[in-house]
Protein backbone atom coordinates (compact mmCIF):
# COMPACT_ATOMS: atom_id res chain seq x y z
CA UNK A 1 0.00 0.00 0.00
CA UNK A 2 2.43 2.60 0.87
CA UNK A 3 4.56 1.92 -2.08
CA UNK A 4 1.03 2.65 -4.44
CA UNK A 5 1.09 5.49 -2.36
CA UNK A 6 4.62 6.40 -3.21
CA UNK A 7 4.08 5.97 -7.00
CA UNK A 8 0.84 8.03 -6.48
CA UNK A 9 2.56 10.86 -5.07
CA UNK A 10 5.43 11.00 -7.40
CA UNK A 11 3.06 11.25 -10.47
CA UNK A 12 1.16 14.19 -8.73
CA UNK A 13 4.55 15.71 -8.27
CA UNK A 14 5.47 15.72 -11.51
CA UNK A 15 2.13 17.11 -12.80
CA UNK A 16 3.28 19.98 -9.78
CA UNK A 17 6.36 20.78 -11.63
CA UNK A 18 4.87 20.80 -15.28
CA UNK A 19 2.03 23.33 -13.88
CA UNK A 20 4.77 25.31 -12.24
CA UNK A 21 6.55 26.02 -15.43
CA UNK A 22 2.97 26.40 -17.08
CA UNK A 23 2.46 29.48 -14.36
CA UNK A 24 6.37 30.78 -14.90
CA UNK A 25 5.79 30.70 -18.61
CA UNK A 26 2.32 32.56 -18.66
CA UNK A 27 2.94 34.88 -15.55
CA UNK A 28 6.44 35.44 -15.90
CA UNK A 29 7.46 34.30 -12.18
CA UNK A 30 7.12 31.28 -9.90
CA UNK A 31 4.09 30.37 -7.76
CA UNK A 32 4.54 30.16 -4.28
CA UNK A 33 4.29 26.12 -3.34
CA UNK A 34 2.48 25.47 -0.03
CA UNK A 35 5.06 24.92 2.92
CA UNK A 36 5.33 20.82 2.91
CA UNK A 37 4.73 20.67 -0.92
CA UNK A 38 7.92 22.04 -2.23
CA UNK A 39 10.70 19.57 -3.73
CA UNK A 40 12.48 19.03 -0.55
CA UNK A 41 9.93 18.34 1.46
CA UNK A 42 7.96 15.89 -0.62
CA UNK A 43 11.22 13.68 -0.33
CA UNK A 44 10.66 13.06 3.46
CA UNK A 45 6.85 12.60 3.57
CA UNK A 46 7.04 8.91 4.02
CA UNK A 47 5.43 9.22 7.19
CA UNK A 48 2.42 11.33 5.94
CA UNK A 49 1.59 10.17 2.53
CA UNK A 50 -2.43 10.27 3.05
CA UNK A 51 -2.50 13.56 4.11
CA UNK A 52 0.82 14.79 1.69
CA UNK A 53 -1.40 13.12 -1.14
CA UNK A 54 -4.81 15.19 0.03
CA UNK A 55 -3.20 18.17 0.41
CA UNK A 56 -1.36 18.32 -2.87
CA UNK A 57 -4.60 17.04 -5.09
CA UNK A 58 -6.01 20.40 -3.22
CA UNK A 59 -3.10 22.30 -4.83
CA UNK A 60 -2.95 21.19 -8.28
CA UNK A 61 -7.22 20.97 -8.13
CA UNK A 62 -6.48 25.09 -7.42
CA UNK A 63 -4.09 25.09 -10.40
CA UNK A 64 -6.52 23.46 -12.70
CA UNK A 65 -8.57 26.29 -12.13
CA UNK A 66 -5.95 28.96 -13.32
CA UNK A 67 -5.19 26.87 -16.08
CA UNK A 68 -7.25 26.66 -19.09
CA UNK A 69 -7.45 23.59 -22.17
CA UNK A 70 -5.77 26.48 -24.42
CA UNK A 71 -3.18 26.89 -21.97
CA UNK A 72 -2.20 22.85 -21.75
CA UNK A 73 -1.96 23.04 -25.37
CA UNK A 74 0.47 25.28 -25.75
CA UNK A 75 2.64 23.91 -22.63
CA UNK A 76 2.27 20.68 -24.41
CA UNK A 77 5.14 20.91 -27.37
CA UNK A 78 7.01 17.70 -29.28
CA UNK A 79 9.88 18.08 -26.57
CA UNK A 80 7.29 17.57 -23.61
CA UNK A 81 8.76 14.64 -22.02
CA UNK A 82 6.24 11.40 -22.42
CA UNK A 83 6.36 10.42 -18.79
CA UNK A 84 5.09 13.81 -18.06
CA UNK A 85 2.48 13.93 -20.53
CA UNK A 86 1.38 10.10 -19.18
CA UNK A 87 1.71 11.27 -15.77
CA UNK A 88 -1.02 14.37 -16.41
CA UNK A 89 -3.24 11.62 -18.40
CA UNK A 90 -3.21 9.47 -14.81
CA UNK A 91 -3.80 12.70 -12.73
CA UNK A 92 -6.98 13.66 -15.00
CA UNK A 93 -8.54 10.24 -15.15
CA UNK A 94 -8.16 9.34 -11.54
CA UNK A 95 -9.75 12.43 -10.83
CA UNK A 96 -12.43 11.84 -13.40
CA UNK A 97 -14.39 15.31 -12.98
CA UNK A 98 -17.54 15.75 -14.38
CA UNK A 99 -16.50 18.76 -16.14
CA UNK A 100 -16.15 19.92 -19.40
CA UNK A 101 -13.37 21.35 -19.31
CA UNK A 102 -11.59 18.61 -17.55
CA UNK A 103 -12.78 16.35 -20.42
CA UNK A 104 -11.09 18.89 -23.16
CA UNK A 105 -7.89 18.78 -20.77
CA UNK A 106 -7.82 15.11 -20.79
CA UNK A 107 -8.58 14.57 -24.69
CA UNK A 108 -6.05 17.06 -25.66
CA UNK A 109 -3.19 14.72 -23.41
CA UNK A 110 -4.31 11.96 -24.88
CA UNK A 111 -4.50 13.19 -28.64
CA UNK A 112 -0.55 14.29 -27.22
CA UNK A 113 0.19 11.04 -26.54
CA UNK A 114 -1.04 9.57 -29.78
CA UNK A 115 0.38 12.27 -32.01
CA UNK A 116 4.08 11.72 -30.19
CA UNK A 117 5.06 8.51 -29.79
CA UNK A 118 7.80 6.98 -28.25
CA UNK A 119 8.57 5.03 -30.86
CA UNK A 120 7.77 6.38 -34.35
CA UNK A 121 4.87 4.49 -36.25
CA UNK A 122 4.13 2.34 -33.40
CA UNK A 123 0.13 3.13 -33.33
CA UNK A 124 0.37 2.02 -37.17
CA UNK A 125 0.59 -1.26 -36.63
CA UNK A 126 -3.04 -3.26 -36.85
CA UNK A 127 -4.94 -4.22 -33.69
CA UNK A 128 -4.36 -7.25 -32.08
CA UNK A 129 -6.55 -9.48 -29.63
CA UNK A 130 -5.75 -10.25 -25.88
CA UNK A 131 -6.61 -13.81 -24.71
CA UNK A 132 -8.99 -14.32 -27.34
CA UNK A 133 -10.92 -10.90 -26.74
CA UNK A 134 -12.20 -8.35 -29.46
CA UNK A 135 -8.72 -6.96 -31.42
CA UNK A 136 -7.35 -3.57 -29.77
CA UNK A 137 -5.07 -0.93 -31.25
CA UNK A 138 -1.39 -0.82 -29.68
CA UNK A 139 -2.44 2.79 -28.79
CA UNK A 140 -5.26 1.40 -26.56
CA UNK A 141 -2.90 -1.62 -24.91
CA UNK A 142 -0.32 1.45 -24.39
CA UNK A 143 -3.45 3.47 -22.26
CA UNK A 144 -4.30 0.21 -20.60
CA UNK A 145 -0.70 0.06 -19.40
CA UNK A 146 -0.62 3.84 -18.47
CA UNK A 147 -3.55 3.53 -16.72
CA UNK A 148 -3.38 -0.03 -14.86
CA UNK A 149 -3.05 1.69 -11.40
CA UNK A 150 -6.37 3.57 -12.19
CA UNK A 151 -9.38 2.96 -11.13
CA UNK A 152 -10.77 3.49 -14.89
CA UNK A 153 -14.80 3.61 -15.46
CA UNK A 154 -16.86 0.33 -17.21
CA UNK A 155 -17.50 0.47 -20.57
CA UNK A 156 -21.64 0.59 -21.14
CA UNK A 157 -22.95 -1.29 -24.30
CA UNK A 158 -24.69 2.32 -25.41
CA UNK A 159 -21.23 3.92 -25.06
CA UNK A 160 -20.07 0.72 -27.36
CA UNK A 161 -22.33 1.70 -30.29
CA UNK A 162 -21.53 5.40 -29.13
CA UNK A 163 -18.01 5.16 -30.17
CA UNK A 164 -18.91 2.97 -33.26
CA UNK A 165 -19.80 6.31 -34.56
CA UNK A 166 -16.33 7.53 -35.08
CA UNK A 167 -14.94 5.17 -37.71
CA UNK A 168 -17.74 7.46 -39.93
CA UNK A 169 -16.82 10.34 -39.02
CA UNK A 170 -13.19 9.65 -39.97
CA UNK A 171 -14.30 8.55 -43.68
CA UNK A 172 -16.44 11.90 -43.97
CA UNK A 173 -13.03 13.78 -42.85
CA UNK A 174 -11.13 12.07 -45.69
CA UNK A 175 -13.77 13.31 -48.36
CA UNK A 176 -13.44 16.95 -47.57
CA UNK A 177 -11.96 18.11 -50.75
CA UNK A 178 -11.68 21.58 -49.61
CA UNK A 179 -12.16 24.42 -46.19
CA UNK A 180 -15.64 25.47 -46.69
CA UNK A 181 -17.13 22.26 -47.07
CA UNK A 182 -15.25 20.92 -44.03
CA UNK A 183 -16.66 24.42 -41.84
CA UNK A 184 -19.85 23.92 -43.50
CA UNK A 185 -20.25 20.74 -42.44
CA UNK A 186 -20.90 20.87 -38.65
CA UNK A 187 -18.99 18.10 -37.61
CA UNK A 188 -16.97 19.76 -34.99
CA UNK A 189 -20.25 20.47 -33.04
CA UNK A 190 -21.69 16.61 -34.08
CA UNK A 191 -18.06 15.34 -32.62
CA UNK A 192 -18.04 17.43 -29.17
CA UNK A 193 -21.89 16.55 -28.94
CA UNK A 194 -20.68 12.71 -29.25
CA UNK A 195 -18.04 13.23 -26.50
CA UNK A 196 -20.54 14.45 -23.99
CA UNK A 197 -22.79 11.97 -24.39
CA UNK A 198 -20.13 9.12 -23.46
CA UNK A 199 -19.93 11.22 -19.85
CA UNK A 200 -17.83 9.17 -17.04
CA UNK A 201 -16.93 6.41 -19.93
CA UNK A 202 -14.95 9.29 -21.77
CA UNK A 203 -12.15 7.92 -19.49
CA UNK A 204 -11.73 4.67 -20.19
CA UNK A 205 -8.75 3.42 -22.53
CA UNK A 206 -10.93 2.45 -25.22
CA UNK A 207 -12.73 5.71 -25.32
CA UNK A 208 -9.30 7.87 -25.38
CA UNK A 209 -7.72 5.86 -27.58
CA UNK A 210 -10.71 6.01 -30.47
CA UNK A 211 -11.38 9.66 -29.58
CA UNK A 212 -7.57 10.32 -29.94
CA UNK A 213 -6.89 8.49 -33.31
CA UNK A 214 -10.16 10.86 -34.44
CA UNK A 215 -8.70 14.21 -33.25
CA UNK A 216 -5.33 13.04 -35.01
CA UNK A 217 -6.77 12.27 -38.20
CA UNK A 218 -8.98 15.40 -38.02
CA UNK A 219 -6.13 17.80 -37.27
CA UNK A 220 -4.24 16.72 -40.40
CA UNK A 221 -6.86 17.32 -42.47
CA UNK A 222 -8.56 20.22 -40.72
CA UNK A 223 -4.58 21.55 -41.21
CA UNK A 224 -4.22 20.57 -44.78
CA UNK A 225 -7.68 22.33 -46.08
CA UNK A 226 -7.02 25.42 -43.87
CA UNK A 227 -3.19 25.61 -45.31
CA UNK A 228 -4.91 25.52 -48.86
CA UNK A 229 -7.48 28.03 -48.19
CA UNK A 230 -5.52 30.62 -46.35
CA UNK A 231 -2.09 30.17 -49.60
CA UNK A 232 -5.00 30.78 -52.33
CA UNK A 233 -6.60 33.87 -50.27
CA UNK A 234 -3.09 34.75 -50.01
CA UNK A 235 -2.11 34.66 -53.49
CA UNK A 236 -5.10 36.20 -54.41
CA UNK A 237 -3.76 39.15 -52.47
CA UNK A 238 -0.84 39.05 -53.97
CA UNK A 239 -1.83 39.51 -57.36
CA UNK A 240 -3.88 41.94 -56.08
CA UNK A 241 -1.48 43.99 -54.84
CA UNK A 242 0.59 43.86 -57.55
CA UNK A 243 -2.04 45.25 -59.56
CA UNK A 244 -2.41 48.25 -57.29
CA UNK A 245 -5.48 46.84 -55.91
CA UNK A 246 -6.19 46.45 -51.80
CA UNK A 247 -9.79 45.50 -50.96
CA UNK A 248 -10.11 41.81 -51.57
CA UNK A 249 -13.77 41.65 -50.43
CA UNK A 250 -16.23 42.58 -47.36
CA UNK A 251 -17.08 39.93 -44.73
CA UNK A 252 -19.55 40.51 -42.39
CA UNK A 253 -20.22 44.17 -43.36
CA UNK A 254 -16.11 44.64 -42.82
CA UNK A 255 -13.76 45.83 -46.11
CA UNK A 256 -10.89 42.76 -46.06
CA UNK A 257 -7.87 44.28 -47.62
CA UNK A 258 -4.20 43.11 -48.39
CA UNK A 259 -3.06 44.05 -45.18
CA UNK A 260 -5.55 42.14 -43.28
CA UNK A 261 -4.65 39.26 -45.17
CA UNK A 262 -0.91 39.68 -44.57
CA UNK A 263 -1.64 39.92 -41.19
CA UNK A 264 -2.75 36.21 -40.85
CA UNK A 265 -0.99 34.25 -39.12
CA UNK A 266 -1.09 30.71 -39.96
CA UNK A 267 1.01 28.88 -37.71
CA UNK A 268 -0.86 31.32 -34.76
CA UNK A 269 -4.49 30.33 -35.95
CA UNK A 270 -3.54 26.53 -36.51
CA UNK A 271 -2.39 26.41 -32.79
CA UNK A 272 -5.18 27.90 -31.06
CA UNK A 273 -7.95 25.13 -29.76
CA UNK A 274 -10.85 25.21 -32.45
CA UNK A 275 -13.02 26.77 -29.99
CA UNK A 276 -11.10 30.10 -29.60
CA UNK A 277 -10.18 30.19 -33.04
CA UNK A 278 -13.38 29.40 -34.57
CA UNK A 279 -14.57 33.14 -35.62
CA UNK A 280 -11.29 33.59 -37.31
CA UNK A 281 -12.01 30.30 -39.32
CA UNK A 282 -15.24 31.04 -39.88
CA UNK A 283 -14.22 34.65 -41.59
CA UNK A 284 -11.38 33.03 -43.36
CA UNK A 285 -14.10 30.47 -44.93
CA UNK A 286 -16.53 33.05 -45.44
CA UNK A 287 -13.75 35.40 -47.27
CA UNK A 288 -12.68 32.62 -49.73
CA UNK A 289 -16.41 31.63 -50.40
CA UNK A 290 -16.59 35.55 -51.58
CA UNK A 291 -13.35 35.21 -53.21
CA UNK A 292 -14.93 31.86 -55.28
CA UNK A 293 -17.71 33.35 -56.98
CA UNK A 294 -15.63 35.83 -58.26
CA UNK A 295 -13.18 34.92 -61.76
CA UNK A 296 -9.78 34.61 -60.95
CA UNK A 297 -7.35 37.22 -61.50
CA UNK A 298 -6.20 36.75 -65.14
CA UNK A 299 -2.43 36.48 -65.79
CA UNK A 300 -2.35 38.71 -68.62
CA UNK A 301 -2.68 41.98 -66.33
CA UNK A 302 -0.16 40.71 -64.74
CA UNK A 303 2.47 40.67 -67.87
CA UNK A 304 6.01 43.00 -67.45
CA UNK A 305 4.19 45.22 -69.86
CA UNK A 306 1.09 46.06 -67.90
CA UNK A 307 3.29 46.24 -64.51
CA UNK A 308 5.68 48.58 -66.40
CA UNK A 309 2.82 50.90 -67.52
CA UNK A 310 1.68 51.15 -64.09
CA UNK A 311 5.05 51.73 -62.35
CA UNK A 312 6.13 54.41 -64.96
CA UNK A 313 2.63 56.11 -64.85
CA UNK A 314 1.18 55.11 -68.29
CA UNK A 315 3.72 56.92 -69.73
CA UNK A 316 5.10 53.75 -71.15
CA UNK A 317 1.87 52.76 -72.42
CA UNK A 318 1.23 49.09 -73.11
CA UNK A 319 -1.38 48.35 -75.51
CA UNK A 320 -3.08 45.66 -74.91
CA UNK A 321 -5.89 44.56 -77.60
CA UNK A 322 -9.21 43.59 -76.95
CA UNK A 323 -9.75 39.80 -77.28
CA UNK A 324 -12.77 38.61 -79.25
CA UNK A 325 -15.01 36.37 -77.00
CA UNK A 326 -13.56 33.05 -78.32
CA UNK A 327 -11.24 32.55 -81.27
CA UNK A 328 -14.59 32.71 -83.81
CA UNK A 329 -15.33 36.31 -82.83
CA UNK A 330 -13.42 38.58 -84.73
CA UNK A 331 -10.25 40.79 -83.70
CA UNK A 332 -10.45 44.64 -83.63
CA UNK A 333 -8.81 46.19 -86.37
CA UNK A 334 -5.00 47.04 -85.80
CA UNK A 335 -5.87 50.56 -85.61
CA UNK A 336 -7.83 50.13 -82.01
CA UNK A 337 -5.37 50.00 -79.51
CA UNK A 338 -6.95 50.31 -76.05
CA UNK A 339 -4.43 51.08 -72.96
CA UNK A 340 -3.82 48.81 -70.31
CA UNK A 341 -6.43 47.00 -68.20
CA UNK A 342 -5.63 48.98 -64.58
CA UNK A 343 -6.71 46.92 -60.81
CA UNK A 344 -9.20 49.92 -60.52
CA UNK A 345 -10.94 49.40 -63.74
CA UNK A 346 -11.91 45.84 -63.09
CA UNK A 347 -12.36 46.53 -59.15
CA UNK A 348 -15.22 49.12 -60.62
CA UNK A 349 -16.26 46.27 -63.46
CA UNK A 350 -16.90 43.63 -60.89
CA UNK A 351 -18.90 45.96 -58.75
CA UNK A 352 -21.02 47.43 -61.23
CA UNK A 353 -21.45 43.33 -62.35
CA UNK A 354 -22.62 42.32 -59.09
CA UNK A 355 -25.23 45.24 -58.84
CA UNK A 356 -26.45 44.13 -62.36
CA UNK A 357 -26.47 40.21 -61.10
CA UNK A 358 -28.96 41.64 -58.12
CA UNK A 359 -31.08 43.71 -60.19
CA UNK A 360 -31.99 40.86 -62.57
CA UNK A 361 -32.48 38.79 -59.75
CA UNK A 362 -34.41 40.82 -57.44
CA UNK A 363 -36.95 41.43 -60.87
CA UNK A 364 -37.02 37.32 -61.83
CA UNK A 365 -37.85 36.61 -58.15
CA UNK A 366 -41.16 39.09 -57.34
CA UNK A 367 -42.20 38.87 -61.30
CA UNK A 368 -44.91 37.19 -62.53
CA UNK A 369 -43.89 34.19 -63.65
CA UNK A 370 -45.38 34.53 -67.24
CA UNK A 371 -43.16 38.08 -67.84
CA UNK A 372 -40.11 36.81 -65.67
CA UNK A 373 -38.25 36.28 -69.18
CA UNK A 374 -38.12 39.47 -70.23
CA UNK A 375 -36.14 42.20 -67.91
CA UNK A 376 -36.77 46.11 -68.31
CA UNK A 377 -33.11 47.50 -68.66
CA UNK A 378 -32.36 51.34 -68.88
CA UNK A 379 -31.89 51.26 -72.58
CA UNK A 380 -33.20 48.13 -73.62
CA UNK A 381 -35.20 44.80 -72.43
CA UNK A 382 -33.21 41.89 -71.54
CA UNK A 383 -34.59 38.46 -72.24
CA UNK A 384 -33.77 35.52 -70.73
CA UNK A 385 -33.97 31.57 -71.30
CA UNK A 386 -35.62 29.76 -68.77
CA UNK A 387 -32.55 27.80 -67.96
CA UNK A 388 -30.85 31.67 -67.43
CA UNK A 389 -34.08 32.65 -65.14
CA UNK A 390 -33.78 29.99 -63.27
CA UNK A 391 -30.39 30.68 -62.25
CA UNK A 392 -31.60 33.76 -61.31
CA UNK A 393 -33.82 32.56 -58.75
CA UNK A 394 -31.67 29.70 -57.64
CA UNK A 395 -31.30 29.54 -53.57
CA UNK A 396 -28.44 27.22 -53.55
CA UNK A 397 -25.79 29.64 -55.25
CA UNK A 398 -23.71 29.35 -52.03
CA UNK A 399 -23.30 25.68 -52.20
CA UNK A 400 -20.57 24.41 -53.57
CA UNK A 401 -21.54 22.09 -56.18
CA UNK A 402 -21.81 21.26 -59.72
CA UNK A 403 -25.47 22.95 -60.25
CA UNK A 404 -24.34 25.74 -58.47
CA UNK A 405 -21.33 25.97 -61.01
CA UNK A 406 -23.84 25.94 -63.69
CA UNK A 407 -26.29 28.83 -62.08
CA UNK A 408 -23.10 31.26 -61.52
CA UNK A 409 -21.70 30.63 -64.94
CA UNK A 410 -25.18 31.24 -66.46
CA UNK A 411 -25.45 34.33 -63.91
CA UNK A 412 -21.62 35.62 -65.12
CA UNK A 413 -22.29 35.49 -68.50
CA UNK A 414 -25.59 37.19 -69.04
CA UNK A 415 -24.90 39.77 -66.73
CA UNK A 416 -21.99 40.60 -68.82
CA UNK A 417 -24.17 40.45 -71.79
CA UNK A 418 -26.38 42.51 -70.60
CA UNK A 419 -23.21 45.33 -69.50
CA UNK A 420 -21.75 45.20 -72.90
CA UNK A 421 -25.08 46.08 -74.33
CA UNK A 422 -25.23 49.23 -71.83
CA UNK A 423 -22.06 50.45 -72.78
CA UNK A 424 -22.59 50.04 -76.44
CA UNK A 425 -25.88 52.20 -75.87
CA UNK A 426 -24.03 54.93 -73.66
CA UNK A 427 -21.11 54.61 -76.57
CA UNK A 428 -24.20 55.40 -79.14
CA UNK A 429 -25.15 58.50 -77.04
CA UNK A 430 -21.83 59.87 -76.37
CA UNK A 431 -20.15 60.26 -79.72
CA UNK A 432 -19.79 63.96 -79.57
CA UNK A 433 -18.60 64.47 -76.13
CA UNK A 434 -14.61 63.18 -76.75
CA UNK A 435 -14.33 62.32 -72.67
CA UNK A 436 -17.39 60.51 -72.25
CA UNK A 437 -17.02 58.16 -75.09
CA UNK A 438 -13.63 57.57 -73.64
CA UNK A 439 -14.93 55.93 -70.14
CA UNK A 440 -17.35 54.04 -72.38
CA UNK A 441 -14.96 52.82 -74.84
CA UNK A 442 -12.57 51.58 -71.69
CA UNK A 443 -15.18 50.34 -70.13
CA UNK A 444 -15.96 47.88 -73.24
CA UNK A 445 -12.30 46.66 -73.47
CA UNK A 446 -12.36 45.72 -69.93
CA UNK A 447 -15.51 43.72 -70.37
CA UNK A 448 -14.57 42.28 -73.41
CA UNK A 449 -11.59 40.86 -71.53
CA UNK A 450 -14.12 39.25 -69.03
CA UNK A 451 -16.25 38.10 -71.81
CA UNK A 452 -13.16 36.57 -72.84
CA UNK A 453 -12.50 34.53 -69.90
CA UNK A 454 -15.88 33.88 -68.28
CA UNK A 455 -16.68 32.45 -72.11
CA UNK A 456 -13.45 29.72 -71.37
CA UNK A 457 -14.12 29.04 -68.21
CA UNK A 458 -17.89 28.11 -69.02
CA UNK A 459 -16.58 25.90 -71.96
CA UNK A 460 -14.79 23.95 -69.03
CA UNK A 461 -18.19 23.97 -66.53
CA UNK A 462 -20.37 22.97 -69.77
CA UNK A 463 -17.82 20.09 -69.78
CA UNK A 464 -18.34 18.72 -66.32
CA UNK A 465 -22.35 18.95 -66.87
CA UNK A 466 -21.91 16.54 -69.52
CA UNK A 467 -19.64 14.22 -68.08
CA UNK A 468 -21.99 14.49 -65.13
CA UNK A 469 -25.04 13.36 -67.49
CA UNK A 470 -26.28 16.91 -67.42
CA UNK A 471 -26.65 17.54 -71.03
CA UNK A 472 -29.20 19.95 -71.10
CA UNK A 473 -27.65 22.13 -68.72
CA UNK A 474 -24.57 22.25 -70.69
CA UNK A 475 -26.67 22.79 -73.77
CA UNK A 476 -28.09 26.02 -71.73
CA UNK A 477 -24.58 27.49 -71.13
CA UNK A 478 -23.42 26.84 -74.59
CA UNK A 479 -26.64 28.93 -75.85
CA UNK A 480 -25.59 32.00 -73.34
CA UNK A 481 -22.07 31.90 -74.33
CA UNK A 482 -23.46 32.02 -77.60
CA UNK A 483 -25.08 35.36 -77.34
CA UNK A 484 -22.58 36.62 -75.22
CA UNK A 485 -20.37 35.79 -78.70
CA UNK A 486 -22.56 38.07 -80.19
CA UNK A 487 -22.36 40.75 -77.87
CA UNK A 488 -18.62 40.78 -78.05
CA UNK A 489 -18.35 40.88 -81.78
CA UNK A 490 -20.70 43.73 -81.78
CA UNK A 491 -18.78 45.74 -79.38
CA UNK A 492 -15.11 44.90 -80.74
CA UNK A 493 -16.93 45.98 -84.64
CA UNK A 494 -18.21 49.24 -82.82
CA UNK A 495 -14.71 49.95 -81.18
CA UNK A 496 -13.05 49.53 -84.36
CA UNK A 497 -15.47 51.51 -86.71
CA UNK A 498 -15.54 54.61 -84.11
CA UNK A 499 -11.70 54.64 -83.28
CA UNK A 500 -11.26 54.25 -87.04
Amino acid sequence: MAEDLKFELAILATVQGFYQKLMRDCLGGDVPVPKGLDEDALRHSERELPGTLSRMYRWLHLLDMAITPAMLRHALTPDTDSEVAEALLRYFVRRRAPSEVNRDKTDLIATFLYRHPRVPGQWEQSGYGLDGALPLSPFEIALIEILADTDVPSLPEEHVQLLRRFDPLREEIARFRDFNSLMDSGIVLRVRELKQWLDSSFYHPGVLATVAAYNAAFGARFDELFKQALGEIKTFANALEEMGGSILSTVDGVEVTVEHVAAIEQKEMLGAAYDGAQEKFRRVSKLKKELDRRPPIRKSLLSPAVRAARVNGGAAAAAKPAKAATAKGPSAPAVFQPPAITAQQISMEEGKLRRVEESIRVFVRVADPKYRQVVPMRFFNLTLTAPEADAYSASFLEEKSLRADLARTLIRLVSISARINTELEELKRSQSMSSLWKLHADALVVLLDMASTSAEEAGGVAKSAEQNGAGAAARAIHESARKLRERADVAVKTLARVSS
